[in-house]
């Protein structure tokens, strides 16, 4: 049994012709072989019916006396998903495909009991065998799960791309294919820089690189899974056929001469300062650490020197890093107007001069750099946010990304 995971995202399903158009991807799968699982997420984007954003507004964030509680928001929010797979199946049917929506709890993914961001635990695969052997189409309600306690839980935002992925993996599929409203990678985000051009081919460890670092092409979780799978993802827009978007398979060769593959920035970040006074409280004071991962505060860019700590911390989780802080004693100031440019590529690993061309870019431009950070295959540098355009621009034409290797 070839099995072929199939996402779509919102966009792919906001009007009757994009779901027609959806539904012949699938049909056109089975006619190749194919035994498509198929999962989709709220169909639409924000102000449509039933877009998760839209249907966030419908409670808001509640007041101090009246609360929302996180599992009220994920049973509501939740609802969008399976709307989008009822719909879809009946188009299958209407196509000639047999088809059964699924809510994710129906299609086996048991989940941690954390709502609003929980992670899969477990698939019991045995009802989407099941239809697979009856030759019936599963349409799986993406982004949510079930816990322990029997309660409706979500995965995030984004979390449709983890569905495709967790159930490729325990259904060993052949292959993921990712419709979106996008053509796939690009080698920078084409609204920072023009000249931006799409990769066609990439590794899974530079996909999931690029998402954790600004790229939101797919989610992160869903690239890493498919990492450790070894199953190759392909990204497309709606309207493309199978050999549009771009590749992400492990087996991707990685071109020595062409060091970087793409650019990504992230600006909606705080970078931090927490000044350590006095030296015979330096090992106290690194207890900040312990005390951020306690209220699940991500820490980015960490630098420790004997008189400060500097690191980044995603905006929305301001107002509790700020307490933690102040509640601690520390000192400290948030600087809300820096980003984070980094460029990523395979073949950055062992190539000497590839830092001194990043600097050497920047620099030409006129962009100051205050902290780097770097792996095997990233350099990550903290710029002022006024000048992220021009650092993406400087960068990308530093490495020469508007050519193509053949």
């Amino acid at each position: 049994m070839r099995v072929l995971l199939q996402k779509f995202g919102g966009t792919a399903l906001g009007n009757a012709e994009r779901r027609k158009t959806a539904a012949g991807k699938v049909r056109n799968a089975v006619e190749t072989g194919y035994c498509p699982v198929v999962v989709v997420s709220a169909m639409g984007r924000k102000g449509q019916a039933y877009a998760t954003d839209t249907l966030l507004e419908l409670i808001g964030d509640g007041d101090a006396d009246c609360p929302v509680s996180s599992r009220e928001q994920d049973l509501l929010l939740s609802c969008g998903e399976v709307i989008s797979a009822v719909v879809m199946a009946v188009e299958l049917n209407k196509q000639g495909q047999k088809a059964r929506a699924l809510t994710g709890a129906q299609a086996g993914i048991l989940t941690s009991s954390d709502h609003g961001s929980s992670r899969v635990k477990e698939i019991d695969t045995s009802r989407l065998h099941s239809l697979l052997e009856k030759r019936i189409i599963p349409v799986v309600a993406g982004y949510q799960g079930i816990s322990p306690e029997g309660e409706i839980t979500t995965l995030g935002r984004g979390g449709s791309d983890t569905t495709a992925s967790v159930l490729a993996y325990a259904l060993e599929a052949e292959k993921i294919e990712i419709y979106s409203d996008v053509s796939g990678f690009m080698t920078a985000d084409p609204d920072l820089y023009s000249r931006a051009i799409k990769i066609k081919e990439l590794t899974h460890k530079e996909a999931c690189e690029l998402t954790n670092l600004g790229a939101r092409i797919i989610h992160p979780r869903a690239a890493e899974v498919a990492r450790k799978a070894r199953i190759p993802i392909r990204v497309k827009y709606n309207g493309e056929d199978n050999s549009g978007g771009s590749l992400i398979d492990s087996t991707v060769r990685i071109e020595q001469d062409k060091a970087i593959t793409g650019v990504a920035t992230r600006k909606n970040v705080i970078f931090a300062e927490v000044f350590l006074e006095k030296a015979e409280s330096y090992s106290e004071d690194l207890q900040i650490f312990k005390l951020m991962a306690e209220k699940m505060i991500s820490l980015d860019m960490i630098n420790i020197r004997t008189d400060k700590l500097t690191f980044l911390i995603d905006k929305p989780r301001i107002k509790t890093a700020r307490k933690v802080l102040s509640d601690n004693e520390y000192k400290f100031k948030f600087h809300d107007d820096f980003c984070k440019v980094s460029v990523v590529g395979g073949g950055m690993t062992g190539q000497p001069g590839v830092m001194a061309r990043v600097v050497e870019g920047l620099n030409s431009a006129g962009i100051k750099i205050y902290q780097t950070v770097d792996s095997h295959t990233t350099i990550s540098c903290l710029v002022k946010a006024e000048k992220e355009t021009a650092a993406v621009a400087a960068l990308h034409e530093a490495f020469n990304l508007n050519e193509e290797v053949e």
